[in-house]
């Protein structure tokens, strides 16, 4: 037997307070809101299948130094995974669903988390916490410019949509693909550039603060294991920011062309 009627205690001083609605059961109950803690960890887990994502994805990204061909077969490649078994992108959009789902679930934690600590704290601000509070402060904004950037990235050279794709965007199809003209008329073009390299430089931001923050909500307390675990998000999301960010420098000197 369930109920949605609002659970009421007396406080103190004899008022109602109301603490949200329960689903009852004859042997347990939980509240229909998850707790800060499984929104906690339900971050701390799709954030590490965004950070291990953008490591792959950069380290795929670097096959442009390979020259033409070698980084339009493997943007082929990608889309022909598990043929004939899955049909042409089939295993590239179950990955897509995937990340579409991690990506729902991160964002919406990332809400109920800020709206929960805004209420806590009330009106009053603290201030003079240093960078890494800032960076702690900063965590939304940032994720609201990498999911711009995220969109507009699709747009550009996934899907070839203009204005915000280069106009000589060709689309990739079951027989050949043009990954890497598209990739260097979209960095040619100088505010998409700037724009990827600020992107770059907010994903780098975010990785380091979010990593650091995975380290303590999936409660590692030994002080060797966190600081091979703080590390080794550093180095991630170092390696992460100054690999994507040689792409268009490459192209903007002539080395990628």
């Amino acid at each position: 037997m369930t109920s949605n009627v609002d659970e009421v205690d007396r406080g103190d001083a004899g008022h109602e307070v109301r603490r949200g609605p329960k689903i009852a059961h004859p042997h347990w109950a939980w509240r229909v809101d998850p707790s800060s803690v499984t929104l906690k960890l339900v971050m701390a887990v799709t954030g590490i299948v965004f950070s291990l994502y953008v490591l792959v994805h950069m380290i795929g990204n670097l096959k442009v130094y390979t020259g033409p061909a070698d980084f339009d077969a493997y943007a082929h490649w990608l889309r022909t995974l598990l043929e004939p078994l899955l049909p042409y992108e089939g295993l590239l959009w179950i990955f897509r669903t995937f990340l579409l789902i991690c990506l729902v679930a991160h964002v919406g934690c990332a809400v109920l988390l800020t709206r929960r600590a805004h209420v806590a704290r009330g009106r009053f601000r603290r201030r003079g916490l240093g960078l890494r509070s800032f960076t702690a402060r900063t965590m939304l904004v940032t994720g609201v410019v990498l999911l711009l950037f995220i969109v507009f990235h699709i747009l550009d050279l996934t899907v070839g949509v203009r204005p915000f794709a280069s106009t000589s965007f060709t689309p990739t199809t079951e027989t050949s693909s043009d990954a890497y003209a598209n990739l260097v008329a979209s960095f040619s073009r100088p505010g998409v550039a700037v724009f990827y390299l600020l992107a770059m430089a907010v994903l780098g931001a975010h990785l380091v603060h979010g990593l650091w923050t995975v380290v303590n909500d999936l409660g590692v307390t030994g002080q060797r294991a966190r600081q091979v675990c703080v590390t080794l998000g550093g180095l991630l999301a170092l390696a992460v920011m100054v690999g994507n960010m040689t792409i268009p420098i490459a192209v903007w000197v002539g080395l990628v062309q």
